[in-house]
């Protein structure tokens, strides 16, 4: 494959051409052709061409219009010529004559407007100086729009990214308050005296606040991250016990369950390999799914939480339950950005909390995807790597 062709760059030559290429065989053969045909006529006329990949500027093909590859344009001298197809050589030599001519008349005129000139080639050429501004602005708005889509981008992710951690901040904070209300309401000194509360309980609850105050730190840290302009979400990962940290999510979500009446069934091998993830990312995703579980079973349905060790390099978490399930026209729309089921549309929340999810298992490499019967419920499954030591 040849190289590409070098940039633009605008001579003093009378004759001006631009050849617009593309990256087949039978173009860059046209090339070759056409520069062969005009080494023949370098004694006639003073020429040069310059060879663009269309790939690489597309706005000088918006620029002149172009609907097919090959072309060759005519810059200079005025009016500016475009012929294009599989025969250019042929179109050349058809077209040469009155090339020539016009260039004949730029440089008598050129010579006549300014006589004291010993040589055509220092006149000024106000039309190749236009063709070269034009040009180069072309350049320069084409690098404006791209680095306006940039930012609009930009604005956009962190727009998604503020409106998520809007929506996933009320998980530790709820919890945080919870634990905080209970150690509040049974007071210091029935705490001192071991009433309500022993102290297994009473670790737990400054355990599981300090989990969720770390929680709501990364969240913060997230929105800085999203205010520098980084667009990935960062994840810090490491040896995880799978198993451990289902538990502890579950034990966060049991008084929830329980308001429901909810049964929980759980499928967690203890020979499971650890995987090779960001904690706290993972107990986002936990969350999110159970919080999705208990929310849209009804009272006295059934939650599943299995984790399988599904290859050598995969672990595989599946959550489930007895809901209204997923229409499956829309199971493919659910970890989109804002998107939100039909029958949830006029009920609160952002339709968020499945595309971090999405965002959070794609940063560990893994996978996301749903299972649903209407009328039966759903199951959500991911993947995460094993860890390696």
């Amino acid at each position: 494959m040849p190289t590409s062709p070098e940039p633009f760059k605008p001579s003093e030559a009378p004759l001006q051409l631009l050849l617009f290429v593309d990256r087949r065989p039978s173009s860059w053969e046209q090339l070759r052709q056409v520069r062969e045909y005009l080494k023949e006529k370098h004694h006639e006329v003073d020429w040069e061409l310059e060879a663009v990949e269309v790939g690489d500027k597309p706005y000088l093909v918006e620029h002149f219009k172009l609907v097919a590859t090959p072309a060759l344009v005519k810059i200079h001298p005025e009016p500016q010529q475009t012929l294009t197809g599989s025969d250019l050589v042929e179109q050349l030599t058809q077209y040469w004559p009155r090339w020539k001519h016009s260039v004949e008349n730029y440089l008598k005129q050129a010579r006549a407007s300014s006589p004291s000139a010993t040589d055509a080639s220092e006149n000024p050429r106000s039309s190749i100086a236009s063709s070269a501004q034009i040009i180069q602005l072309s350049d320069e708005i084409f690098q404006l729009k791209q680095e306006k889509e940039a930012l609009q981008e930009q604005l956009r992710f962190n727009e998604r990214l503020i409106s998520m951690l809007a929506h996933e901040i009320r998980n530790p904070l709820t919890a945080t308050s919870m634990a905080i209300d209970t150690l509040d309401t049974v007071g210091y000194d029935n705490l001192l005296e071991g009433k309500k509360l022993t102290h297994e309980q009473f670790h737990s609850l400054i355990k599981l606040a300090r989990t969720q105050t770390r929680a709501i730190d990364r969240m913060i840290g997230d929105i800085l991250q999203a205010s520098r302009g980084e667009t990935k979400l960062r994840i810090q990962p490491k040896q995880v016990d799978l198993g451990s940290l289902c538990s502890e999510v579950l034990e966060e979500q049991r008084e929830r369950l329980e308001a429901k009446s909810l049964q929980l069934e759980t499928d967690i091998p203890k020979d499971l390999p650890y995987a090779y993830a960001d904690l706290e990312r993972v107990r986002q995703v936990l969350m999110n799914l159970l919080d999705n579980a208990g929310k849209y079973t009804p009272e006295g349905g059934q939650i599943g939480v299995s984790v399988l060790h599904r290859t050598s390099q995969k672990i595989q978490i599946g959550i489930s339950d007895t809901g209204p399930g997923i229409p499956s026209e829309e199971q493919q729309s659910i970890f989109e950005d804002e998107f939100r089921l039909k029958r949830d549309r006029s009920k609160d929340g952002y339709g968020i909390g499945l595309a971090l999810c999405e965002r959070i298992v794609r940063s560990h490499y893994g996978r996301i995807w749903v299972d649903s019967v209407p009328g039966r419920g759903s199951t959500f499954y991911f993947t995460l790597p094993v860890y390696r030591s």
